[in-house]
């Protein structure tokens, strides 16, 4: 059971670490993102990715609500 919850742990703090690095790639993309919004030193659009992902469950209807509820119970489970 202590190896269960060591694995637990180790899951928690990698989610957290996530939630962590794509707020900071949303401030940085806030700061220095030009028109395109992307930032020259993050490969990645950050907001924009994010932007598609709610407009990807918005037009799902009932079924992106519902995926919607299950991320945000497992991002604040706790």
């Amino acid at each position: 059971m202590d190896f269960i919850n060591g694995i637990k742990r180790w899951a928690g703090a990698i989610t957290e670490l996530g939630v962590v690095v794509i707020a900071l790639g949303v401030v940085l993309q806030i700061l220095f993102g030009d028109h395109s919004g992307a930032v020259p030193f993050l490969p990645v659009d950050v907001v924009g990715s994010i932007l598609n992902l709610v407009h990807e469950l918005g037009s799902e209807g009932l079924v992106g609500l519902v995926a919607l509820g299950v991320i945000a119970w497992a991002f604040n489970r706790r």
